[in-house]
């Protein structure tokens, strides 16, 4: 007969093994969890010292095929390039929001903007562009104008909705934003990690130059 106090003991030790396979399983589960879940790399804004300030966004709506424009109070870089850019990155930022109207991956999209006062000049030097590599050089504008380069990250082109509406809507909606924004700017071009792309996803065309115009659609817009 086994006598009581190894019963006890055993039924500890049986105890206390089932209660580390648990934990060990509960343990393997939050790393599986942490190793599948899917990154948010939208950029967070980088503290400035200036005060808020009352901005448009043209946001895009999949539902409509509508660009409405919406008013946001953020605290914004002075220099118009850093301005632009950030601006441009919190508008592709809403995109990746729960229940977005035009839901787009998260993660940084807009890798830099450069905005060229118009008209362009033709460059001296053959293959040279002031507008960066493969953007051509506009002929006409208006004395004071601004042409604006947006180079958008490869990894935001590669992921994007494929469609012709959906990747117009993300045209438009970029566009919109400078006009609501930016008085100056009558142009923009598009590169995608510093190069020419022929589209967005494989619809948009990113090798035109585009006039910076109100593309709202919805509810009624605010003056330039």
């Amino acid at each position: 007969m086994i006598p009581r106090y190894q019963r006890i003991l055993f039924w500890i030790l049986s105890g206390a093994s089932l209660l580390m396979a648990l934990v060990l399983l509960r343990g393997c589960e939050q790393a599986r969890e942490k190793l599948t879940r899917p990154r948010d790399e939208t950029p967070l804004a980088a503290p400035v010292e200036t005060p808020s300030q009352t901005v448009h966004l043209a946001i895009a709506d999949d539902a409509t095929g509508s660009i409405s424009l919406v008013d946001r109070d953020l605290a914004l870089p002075s220099e118009p390039t850093a301005r632009a850019r950030a601006l441009l990155a919190r508008l592709m930022a809403e995109y990746s929001y729960k229940n977005s109207p035009h839901p787009l991956e998260s993660g940084p999209a807009i890798d830099d903007v450069f905005l060229l006062d118009l008209p362009l000049r033709v460059p001296t030097t053959a293959g040279a562009s002031p507008a960066g590599p493969g953007v051509a050089p506009e002929a006409t504008s208006t004395s004071g104008g601004q042409l604006a380069v947006v180079n958008l990250r490869g990894a935001f082109a590669d992921h994007h909705p494929s469609g012709i509406e959906a990747e117009t809507l993300t045209i438009d909606s970029i566009i919109g934003t400078l006009y609501a924004n930016f008085p100056r700017i009558e142009q923009v071009r598009f590169l995608v990690d510093g190069q020419p792309r022929e589209t967005l996803n494989g619809h948009a065309d990113l090798l035109r130059t585009y006039p910076v115009v109100s593309t709202v659609t919805g509810p009624a817009e605010e003056g330039r």
